[in-house]
């Protein structure tokens, strides 16, 4: 188990493994398709991108005593093309579900970031790791909207590494 917690450092970035289990406590923050395309027009944005994690994420609303409803990670390969311009501007670790395009992960290696995989269908699971949750930017999107989140031990996997593997090419640590 690597333990992180953000900002993420590109020593740390080296360090994982296709495979490696990976547990995240601190500050992440959640954006989709339409927050992608906003932010990648956004001078000064309301968080600092460099060494960020971004999980894609539109949680459901929260019941009394939850910071969010259940949050499924969303299929990522939709952000393929907005993010690389966001990992140039400093993004170090995206959470998702599914495959992404070989010239995401071409874009990831160049900028020393890394893809990690969270478990679908297990969005109550993953809420409940969410300690803090708060809009920060584009509220008009609904579960959309860029949050703030306080996560304790968040459970993921590394999917993409620096070092050219991939865990849906059957490449991981033994």
């Amino acid at each position: 188990m690597i333990k992180l917690t953000p900002p993420i450092t590109d020593e740390e970035i080296k360090q994982l493994h296709v495979g490696d289990k990976v547990s995240i406590t601190g500050t992440i923050y959640t954006a989709r398709d339409q927050a992608h395309i906003r932010l990648l027009k956004e001078k000064n944005p309301k968080f600092d991108l460099k060494g960020s994690v971004i999980f894609y994420v539109g949680p459901t609303p929260n019941k009394p005593n939850q910071a969010v409803g259940a949050s499924g990670p969303t299929s990522s390969y939709r952000m393929d093309t907005m993010a690389p311009e966001l990992m140039a501007r400093g993004v170090k670790l995206m959470i998702g579900k599914g495959d992404r395009s070989e010239a995401f992960r071409e874009a990831m290696i160049e900028h020393n970031a890394c893809y990690l995989i969270a478990t679908g269908g297990a969005g109550a699971l993953l809420s409940s790791r969410i300690k803090k949750s708060k809009v920060i930017m584009y509220e008009d999107l609904g579960p959309e909207a860029i949050r703030e989140l306080t996560v304790e031990d968040f459970p993921c996997f590394v999917a993409y590494d620096v070092h050219g593997k991939n865990i849906f090419k059957g490449d991981a640590n033994g």
